[in-house]
């Protein structure tokens, strides 16, 4: 670990292998936004896979296309989209190249750079909603479109190790894809279990 509290960054190789297990692995893992008014990082409590073409909550499911390039791109880079064309959305492309599967980042506990992101979403610091959904912490560590693409293996953003054991996982449907049919009873939503930054609090 580096002195200035940084962990060690995940490799290639953390994306490179099924989206399901993928996701889950997110849990507890650092993302990091490094940006010319500093940076920003917290702890992933949230994820949900995303295993197109087939999965009809996927936006690959309509195939290559401009905005869905970087899904079937290498893994290990970002997928950024318009959600509900208001706020971006973070994804994580996984697998191997051709294969359009990603993970949506849905949720994040605070860890560095909370004044900052306290100052980005006009909240206070030690508010939940700060990025207690994938808008709402794409927000809050600027990130953007002009992230599309950008790999997760560089400097600028990226994951990190756990800073701590991590705690018991849940899992649930994903959220809002009933447009999706049978795919939307999909169990491939993964939650830190009892953590305050999770979206939706499932029954449990």
């Amino acid at each position: 670990m580096r002195l200035d509290g940084a962990r060690a960054k995940l490799p290639r190789e953390f994306y490179a292998r099924p989206v399901l297990v993928v996701a889950r692995d997110c849990i507890g893992k650092i993302l990091v936004h490094r940006t010319p008014e500093g940076e920003a990082a917290g702890r992933i409590v949230e994820a949900e896979a995303y295993r197109g073409p087939e999965d009809l909550a996927a936006h690959s499911s309509r195939g290559l296309t401009k905005r869905t390039a970087a899904m079937f791109g290498p893994p290990g880079h970002a997928y950024v989209y318009r959600l509900y064309g208001t706020s971006w959305a973070l994804n994580l492309v996984t697998g191997s190249e051709g294969m359009p599967h990603a993970v949506l980042i849905r949720a994040l506990e605070p860890l560095r750079g909370i004044e900052l992101m306290a100052c980005r979403r006009s909240r206070p610091a030690h508010s939940r909603e700060l990025t207690n959904g994938p808008g709402k912490l794409a927000h809050a560590l600027a990130i953007t479109g002009a992230n599309y693409g950008q790999d997760l293996c560089g400097d600028v953003l990226f994951l990190e190790e756990a800073d701590r054991p991590r705690s018991p996982v849940g899992r649930s449907a994903r959220i809002n894809v009933a447009y999706a049919g049978r795919w939307a009873a999909k169990p491939w939503r993964f939650y830190e279990r009892g953590n305050r930054y999770v979206s939706v609090s499932p029954r449990e």
